[in-house]
């Protein structure tokens, strides 16, 4: 049995050690904000942190997450009012879905670290989160508004 913490609740699973952490959260714990997209760490849909790490949830084995804290988009802010999820909706960046949770914890993880990034800094960030959509220009300007916000 793996013991960890999700978005401050303790948490365990009783699957093999190299199950994805991805199907972990969302098969067991129900936590299904976390999305699958490409299941090979290519996309970013499947971004959580762990112990404030942005982390393809998709190739992570459970058993390495074991005594660490995880963060889903749930866990980000539960009454969805964190600036980010805020941001997101005032720039219309949400049209498909697909990326949305996973682009959201990367730019937090960003924000975590840089208060006040540039346009440059946010696009080398967010370079590994793919969107089928092509929201990229409305996807900074929500990054920019949050941060402004904070």
């Amino acid at each position: 049995m793996v013991k960890f913490v999700v978005n401050g609740r303790e948490a365990h699973s009783e699957q093999p050690g190299d199950t994805p952490l991805l199907w972990v959260v969302r098969d067991e714990l129900g936590l299904t904000g976390t999305k699958f997209g490409c299941g090979i760490a290519q996309c970013g849909a499947c971004t959580v942190h762990v112990n404030g790490v942005p982390t393809r949830a998709c190739i992570t084995p459970v058993s390495s997450v074991a005594g660490k804290r995880i963060t889903t988009i749930e866990g980000l802010s539960p009454a969805a009012d964190h600036a980010l999820q805020k941001a997101w909706i005032e720039e219309q960046v949400p049209q498909c879905g697909y990326c949305q949770s996973g682009q959201i914890m990367a730019a937090a993880a960003l924000l975590a670290k840089n208060k006040k990034p540039t346009r440059a800094q946010i696009v080398a960030h967010m370079k590994g989160n793919l969107c089928r959509c092509g929201t990229y220009n409305q996807i900074v300007a929500a990054i920019q508004r949050a941060a402004k916000q904070a």
